[in-house]
Formats: structure tokens, C-alpha cells, sequence
């Protein structure tokens, strides 16, 4: 069984800076994609950044320039640095992450639980 879970998000002002960190743990093989999602109050959930097991990471549009995702391998922990934080950018924030448990067992996706950022005016 593999857990996800998030931590560092809370109240900011509009301007301000967060870092979202996600720990896998668990019987974990090797940690492959590690995605940031959000979801804001009625809309769907979005992908924020995704950052492979090599390093290559892309963004949305919406957070190009201020958010910057990375990752400990070591640690099997991904982070997601917030900068210049809009009061849009108010969601709660989702890890997700391809797990394979052993070199035998196909990769599954997993999910945190989430953490909630809000960004004030």
C-alpha cells in the first residue's frame, strides 16, 4: 500500500510565497511522474505542474514563471514552490504520483488528500 500526503499550504496574502511538499510512503519500488492538481470551489481539477522521474517538468499556463515543481528521489517527496500567489490560484492542491510497488507489478496512480491554499486580496 502506498499514502501520499500533502503539507504546507494555508493563508497567504495575494503576493506571498507557499511551498507544497508530498511524502509517498509506503512499499515503494520506484516513484515515476509526481503531479500537482487543483481544484477550486465548482470547477473541475486542473493540473498545476507534473515533474517526471527524470526531471522534466512542464506547467500550466496559468502558473508558468511563478511555480516551480522538483523533487527528492531519495526522499520519494515532491515539492511545489508557490511565488507571486493570486487570489485565482485559491484551490485545494492534490499530489498525484505513478508508483510501481515492485519491478514485477504494473505502475499505479495514487492521490493525496489535499491541501488547501488560499490566496487573500
Amino acid at each position: 500500500q502506498v499514502q501520499l500526503v500533502e503539507s504546507g499550504g494555508g493563508l497567504v496574502q495575494a503576493g506571498g510565497s507557499l511551498r507544497l511538499s508530498c511524502v509517498a510512503s509506503g512499499s515503494i519500488f520506484i516513484v515515476n511522474d509526481i503531479g500537482w492538481y487543483r481544484q477550486a470551489p465548482g470547477k473541475q481539477r486542473e493540473l498545476v505542474a507534473i515533474i517526471s522521474g527524470g526531471g522534466i517538468t512542464n506547467y500550466s499556463d496559468a502558473v508558468k514563471g511563478r511555480f516551480t515543481i522538483s523533487r527528492d528521489n531519495a526522499k520519494n517527496t515532491g515539492y511545489l514552490q508557490m511565488n507571486s500567489l493570486k487570489p485565482e490560484d485559491t484551490a485545494v492542491y492534490y499530489c498525484n504520483a505513478g508508483v510501481l510497488t515492485s519491478r514485477y507489478i504494473s505502475e499505479r496512480s495514487y492521490w493525496g488528500r489535499g491541501t488547501q491554499v488560499t490566496v487573500s486580496s
